[in-house]
């Protein structure tokens, strides 16, 4: 167990750095924002785009490396909306957005640096696959559910053209299209641009995860804590749970499961927080559940690599 803190408190200890420096004051709310900005907007696209345009897509693309993960991200938004309106009584909309937390695991953030301190940069090829697919997945299923049960009478073209939109409007899934257009088309780019590219990629993960401390000053941990640990539970370990157990039964190999159910096993990403804070509902149990589970998941994700060694 020592040796798997050695491995997973560097990258939260880079989150509390910056959470420690947000919170005394050394960097202000607009500094912040535009870390997370640079990060999420300009470097990990980057990453993101440098990593898919020369992955070898047959390989890794693999049903059943998808059908782990993703069978048991649906299943906690499932059981996150079920049980936010059948236990915790919540209107059917916070339900959705409940439900949201429990799907969209820090696959960013937390996945990759994790997996790579884990196991070396060789085996983040899975996580690069799960991430492709991630934002779309998510956000087509979470929009999808939100606008059926609130009854919007848009109909379904309307419905698709909102979920296109908010794909599209996504510099992740920006870089990623783009880095799937190099890879299938066999572009040569010039050596120069690609060097410029990976010196914004070396800095991707470190700013982006200081910068998720910065952000992680502003969610208060206040009230609804019964249902913020039901989101804490779905998310870090009925997901890897029902990841780890598919992966085993479709013969997965070692290094895809390692990065599905790593990758399962991370705390609601901050999309959580901006998915409800789009639609104004649920917005204090997904701000609170963002910040308990990251806590928390300092001490799960040890138990979850321990398993899978």
């Amino acid at each position: 167990m020592p040796a798997l803190l050695d491995v997973t408190l560097p990258v939260f200890l880079v989150i509390g750095f910056g959470y420690a420096a947000a919170r005394l004051g050394f960097i202000r709310d607009g500094a912040v924002d535009g870390l997370m900005q640079f990060a999420q907007g300009i470097a990990i696209p980057c990453l993101l785009f440098r990593a898919i345009s020369t992955l070898d897509l047959g390989q890794v693309f693999g049903g059943p490396l998808l059908v782990s993960f993703y069978a048991g991200a649906t299943a906690g938004f499932l059981a996150g909306l079920l049980g936010a309106r059948l236990l915790f009584g919540r209107p059917w909309q916070d339900a959705v957005a409940i439900g949201f937390c429990a799907l969209f695991s820090n696959s960013l953030l937390l996945g990759l640096p994790i997996t790579e301190r884990a196991y070396g940069a060789g085996a983040l090829s899975a996580n690069y696959a799960i991430i492709a697919v991630h934002s779309p997945y998510c956000y087509a299923l979470g929009i999808t559910v939100m606008e059926v049960v609130r009854h919007s009478g848009r109909g379904l073209p309307a419905t698709a053209r909102a979920v296109a939109t908010a794909m599209f409007r996504n510099p992740l899934v920006v870089g990623i299209a783009a880095g799937v257009a190099v890879n299938l088309s066999g572009t040569e780019l010039p050596r120069v641009a690609l060097e410029a590219v990976d010196l914004l990629v070396r800095a991707a993960l470190p700013a982006a995860l200081f910068g998720l401390g910065g952000v992680l000053v502003r969610y208060r941990p206040e009230g609804d804590l019964p249902t913020v640990l039901f989101v804490c539970a779905l998310s870090l370990v009925l997901h890897p749970a029902i990841t780890w157990s598919l992966g085993q039964a479709l013969e997965l190999g070692q290094g895809p499961l390692r990065s599905a159910v790593v990758t399962a096993a991370m705390a609601p990403g901050i999309n959580a927080y901006l998915f409800a804070n789009m639609y104004g509902v649920a917005k204090r149990v997904a701000a609170t559940s963002v910040l308990a589970a990251t806590v928390l998941s300092i001490l799960t994700v040890p138990l979850w690599l321990a398993l899978l060694d």
